[in-house]
């Protein structure tokens, strides 16, 4: 699960920066510490399905776009 929460991360990260948000704003539109959403973007953290959807709405994108694709990932 942890090369899941790293990619999941990965694409959140990307896409907060094709969106020009800081991770500070990001982190406050989703009304979640800073320090935080700096754990989601490395992948220390597993998130709820209601944070995913709370970051693809301060994204203005769908949450399918933040979940990586199941080829390459090792789900154990």
């Amino acid at each position: 699960m942890e090369q899941l929460a790293k990619a999941l991360g990965t694409l959140v990260r990307t896409q907060r920066k094709a969106s020009g948000l800081s991770q500070d704003a990001l982190a406050l539109a989703c009304n979640i510490d800073r320090s935080y959403m700096g754990r989601i973007e490395r992948g220390e953290v597993n998130i709820t399905v209601e944070k995913l959807y709370q970051i693809a709405k301060a994204l203005d994108c769908a949450p399918s776009a933040l979940l990586p694709s199941m080829s390459g990932l090792r789900i154990d």
